[in-house]
């Protein structure tokens, strides 16, 4: 757990000083930041969330999110940048959890690249959300440093706050109604269930599609996108189309991601998993 101080901002000062740190993050010039402070000072001004998490008083990372649909019971998290290896992500998710909880929330909702195995694996895992949905280039072409030119395909992941507790989060939380509707969690698969069949696999750094009835589904990942965009802009091509096309598809059908397996592909249920 990271020894982070997260707090909500409010001071423009502080807005600038995280819109540098998103530039920073995502590779970018100082004035095309992922997020202005102005914006930031309007999100945090009209109600919304803005905090930021500091070590020995250096701002370290950052989340900011938005009220969504359904109104009085969903938050977006729009963006969260942070350092890595330190837990900060972790501590501001942990931190907005228990924000969002406060004002009787039940759910947060963000994207993110099904590509990147480390966000998948800080989302399903040590978060316990769960994909809901597949956005073909959902931000259009973005030209940072991370994602170096690629279409921004995207999934959507709904992190449901009246499950069981997450690792390290306080446990002292107000009670809310339960969201409606069935909650699978999605969670590190260690051992695969008999009869489970890839769809995608990594073959030797490229990605192998294969048909298969099976009713669950394996969807390799590429061991790192990021660097696959710099040194095989093709290959990262050929990585985005695949995942599009069979993740995306299984979504759309109604199948649901159960979770990770050794951390580097998607276990995807086609049917509900009996109790």
């Amino acid at each position: 757990m990271s020894g982070a101080t997260v707090r909500e901002l409010h001071l423009m000062e502080d807005f600038e000083a995280v819109s540098l740190l998103y530039a920073d993050i995502w590779g970018s010039e100082p004035g095309d930041s992922p997020i202005s402070g102005e914006i930031m000072r309007a999100l945090s001004h009209a109600g919304n969330y803005v905090a930021g998490a500091y070590e020995g008083g250096r701002l370290v990372g950052a989340s900011v999110a938005f009220l969504g649909e359904p109104i009085g019971t969903s938050l977006h998290s729009h963006i969260t940048g942070a350092v890595m290896g330190r837990g900060v992500g972790l501590a501001l998710k942990l931190h907005q959890r228990q924000w969002a909880l406060a004002r009787r929330l039940t759910r947060i909702t963000w994207t993110y690249d099904p590509l990147i195995r480390r966000n998948a694996y800080f989302n399903l895992v040590k978060l316990g959300a769960r994909p809901e949905e597949y956005l073909t280039s959902f931000y259009g072409a973005m030209d940072d440093a991370i994602n170096g030119g690629d279409e921004s395909d995207r999934v959507l992941a709904a992190w449901y706050l009246t499950e069981p507790t997450p690792p390290g989060a306080p446990t002292r939380t107000r009670t809310v109604p339960s969201p409606p509707g069935p909650a699978p969690s999605a969670l590190e698969v260690t051992e695969l269930p008999t009869g489970a069949a890839h769809r995608v696999l990594n073959r030797e750094g490229r990605p192998e599609i294969a048909k298969t009835d099976a009713e669950t589904v394996l969807i390799d990942l590429p061991d790192d996108i990021e660097a696959l965009r710099r040194t095989d802009p093709g290959a990262a091509r050929a990585w985005r189309l695949a995942v599009r096309e069979t993740l995306g598809d299984l979504l759309t059908e109604g199948a649901r991601v159960v979770g990770l397996h050794e951390r580097r592909r998607y276990v995807v249920q086609r049917t509900p998993a009996h109790p």
